[in-house]
């Protein structure tokens, strides 16, 4: 059957700004693309030891078998909520599918009609999502910006008597930096109708249990958005915040209700990757490869963006131009993936290399000494065209 024309023709204009996207397919590259930054989705301990405790629990299941308000509500979620209350000194925790889940239900159900969102013009795109599906009126605030995230809030405290929610992450995924959270917390702490969000996504594991635990801000948090898909290498999310919140998001987030639970298999994974997150060394090797990436960067004269997570990138203007840089890396058995727009501004393309505790320094050092020989290249072909 055909598809649509005005489908076609959004396919058609992707095709021409080089922009379609394509499923990637497993390589043997070394891993500069991932997510995983500890390395735990790789770990066949973590896959024993999740193995060997289900079996002697008695959790020999496939699935929920219903939504968590039916039949999906196993033991194990109960287990791992205590657990991760408890690590991220919160009252309470509950579990989503996903990140996205989370995202989606919390920003649908939590900000009312006559509410206000204020959010970072660079947040990620699930928070957009749930922003868009909620009854509140939602604005930007400049990347990073105290002085104007404070400009806003006083303008729309001086004009109604809303609640507003002031939504950052920790560590952005597109950019890998962070915003001064201690300086947001302090200007949050101002007004007792301003309620801070935030997505701890790339944070997890990468700084331990998050930037907000590191910084002791849990108190001045309304509520955390945490996810295991990354740094923790399995699947799943959860909302982190006070046992009425918790109550509310049962009663009235869609994307929680309305979803088959996750399977035992997935609560335990999340279980053990927790309990070797507390004891790993990943966490300090990881560090020290950061540390070791940016340095060779700055030795190589790489125009990166400033970060201290695992996530660094390389702006290069341009789909094609990017894609072509991405594809050299490739070829010499580096697996970089470019951002492209329409994912981020037109103009703002990027190399984005992900860190791992698993990645050599040797391997760092070669994968940037590459990237300088292929900038200078570009740089050459436009001073010199012929």
């Amino acid at each position: 059957m055909q598809l649509p024309n005005k489908l076609n023709k959004k396919l058609n204009q992707r095709k021409i700004n080089n922009a379609l996207r394509n499923l990637g397919k497993e390589n043997s590259f070394v891993d500069f693309s991932s997510n995983d930054y500890l390395g735990f989705a790789k770990s066949e301990m973590i896959f024993d030891k999740t193995h060997r405790f289900l079996v002697d629990n008695n959790h020999k299941v496939n699935g929920a078998t219903g939504s968590r308000l039916l039949s999906g509500n196993h033991k194990l979620y109960t287990i791992v909520e205590k657990q991760l209350a408890k690590l991220h000194n919160s009252e309470t925790a509950l579990v989503f599918n996903s990140g996205y889940d989370a995202n989606i239900g919390f920003f649908a159900s939590i900000p009312q009609r006559g509410d206000i969102i204020l959010y970072d013009e660079l947040i990620h795109a699930s928070i957009r999502d749930g922003i868009q599906l909620s009854n509140a009126k939602s604005f930007k605030f400049k990347h990073n910006d105290t002085k104007d995230l404070e400009e806003k809030i006083l303008r729309f405290t001086q004009n109604n008597d809303s609640e507003i929610y002031v939504v950052t992450e920790s560590v952005f995924s597109m950019d890998g930096d962070s915003p001064d959270l201690t300086a947001m917390s302090q200007i949050i702490k101002k007004y007792t109708n301003v309620h801070f969000v935030v997505d701890e996504a790339h944070a997890l594991g990468v700084f331990d249990f998050g930037l907000i635990q590191k910084l002791h801000l849990e108190d001045v948090v309304f509520a955390r958005i945490i996810t295991f898909g990354k740094g923790l290498g399995c699947h799943g999310a959860a909302i982190l915040g006070s046992k009425q919140l918790q109550q509310y998001l049962i009663n009235f987030s869609r994307s929680f209700i309305y979803t088959t639970g996750l399977p035992p298999h997935a609560l335990a994974t999340i279980k053990i990757a927790y309990d070797e997150l507390i004891i790993s060394d990943s966490k300090a090797q990881l560090q020290q490869n950061i540390q070791h990436f940016i340095s060779e960067s700055n030795r190589l004269r790489l125009n990166f963006i400033q970060s201290t997570s695992a996530i660094h990138c390389c702006i290069i203007s341009g789909n094609e131009h990017v894609k072509n840089m991405a594809l050299q890396l490739q070829q010499h058995g580096f697996e970089v993936k470019p951002i492209l727009s329409p994912t981020v501004p037109t103009n703002q393309e990027r190399l984005r290399f992900c860190l791992h505790a698993y990645n050599s320094k040797e391997e760092i050092t070669n994968v940037l000494e590459n990237l300088a020989t292929f900038v200078l290249k570009i740089q050459c072909k436009i001073i010199i065209p012929f």
